[in-house]
């Protein structure tokens, strides 16, 4: 048995509001805890979104009421919002801007419209951007501009990895994260050999639809021999319910908070990843990057000799699916400590909704 620090994902869609018969704030956060993440920070990109006042205090009562573990919430950016997104930087775990793929009022087509926000956000927290390829060299510019801290969501090209790590080296204040699955599967859903951690089936349809899109087993092999680039693992925790992704217009995204930490794991045992790697990217860096207070008495007890295969009907999370259904894991998570309570054990959920707290109202000290 061993002892890690509760995990930190900085970026989960937990659909509350508008779409809660996939997610919300009360599943999504039971889904955390069994896999071992003590924290999360949700995004903005609701029905409605939460690019204002009253939206951020919609939805910050709702998890209030239902969240078990611990929380923040991004403010998104929108056309006309620079100035009010701004203003909620401190209640905010940051802003969302969305340069490539959403729907609504979070769509930024005209670059003027990021440098509105470039601007006025005050740069305590970063400018976390979903920028693929060409767009992300754009945000690159724009962060180096405006002299603004920028994290890079869920990269997932070797152009891109090896555009940020570059950029690291001109001294542009960049961060990024990547997902599990653009490291453990590529295009058409097909599984990246690992030393018989996965199935022997990949996905199809419209389970294999995700944005960014999965990339080419090449792509995913410059992402694992650029970790020291990389700054956090993050989920994208996406969930669509099973016929919704089956339905003739599936929409994208993947669950995955309670399969993040054993594929990692099993990463580990194969020595493609070191424990501290796995500390540093899911603990360390996502705390610093952006400020999220120390969680005392906290903690994730593994078996990480046991040997099991996931199922989405093990899971706890409302979507009922995952897309390493059957993968063969090595780490299994017992036991989660959050704030001196067990929150979890033996495949269940301890706390109450509402046991989770907001990190940017509570007085940690």
């Amino acid at each position: 048995m061993i002892r890690l620090p509760g995990l930190i994902d900085p970026h989960v869609h937990l659909r509350e509001p508008g779409a809660v018969h996939k997610e919300d704030y009360d599943s999504g956060t039971a889904s955390a805890l069994a896999g071992g993440v003590t924290m999360v920070l949700a995004m903005p990109n609701t029905k409605p979104p939460i690019f204002d006042a009253d939206t951020l205090d919609s939805v910050l009562n709702s998890a209030q009421q239902k969240a078990r573990c611990d929380y923040a919430q991004y403010v998104g950016a929108g056309a006309d919002n620079a100035t009010v997104a701004a203003a909620l930087a401190p209640r905010a775990a940051a802003l969302k801007m969305y340069l490539d793929a959403t729907f609504g009022q979070l769509r930024l087509d005209d670059m003027t419209l990021w440098m509105e926000h470039f601007m006025r956000w005050p740069g305590d927290t970063p400018i976390v951007t979903h920028s693929e390829s060409r767009s992300m060299g754009a945000a690159l510019l724009m962060a180096q501009m405006y002299n603004k801290p920028i994290h890079i969501a869920h990269i997932s090209l070797r152009e891109e990895v090896l555009l940020i790590k570059a950029a690291k080296e001109h001294g542009i204040r960049v961060t990024c994260e990547v997902c599990p699955h653009h490291l453990f599967l590529s295009e058409g859903g097909i599984p990246l050999s690992t030393s018989g951690a996965c199935c022997t089936e990949g996905l199809s349809g419209g389970r294999a639809e995700v944005r960014p899109r999965l990339a080419t087993a090449q792509d995913a092999a410059a992402l694992w021999e650029n970790l020291d680039v990389i700054d956090c693992f993050a989920t994208d925790h996406a969930p669509h319910t099973v016929p919704e992704k089956d339905s003739e217009n599936p929409p994208p995204g993947f669950p995955g908070l309670e399969s993040l930490l054993p594929l990692l794991l099993t990463a580990v045992q194969e020595g493609r990843l070191t424990m501290e790697q796995l500390v540093e990217k899911a603990v360390t860096n996502p705390r610093r990057i952006f400020k999220l207070p120390v969680q005392h008495e906290t903690w994730v007890e593994v078996d990480e000799n046991a040997v099991y295969e996931l199922h989405a009907a093990e899971m706890h999370s409302r979507c009922g699916w995952t897309p390493f259904e059957g993968w063969k894991v090595r780490g299994r998570v017992t036991r989660v400590v959050l704030r001196g309570t067990e929150a979890f054990k033996d495949g269940k959920i301890l706390v109450q909704p509402g046991f989770g707290k907001n990190v940017r109202e509570v007085d940690w000290d």
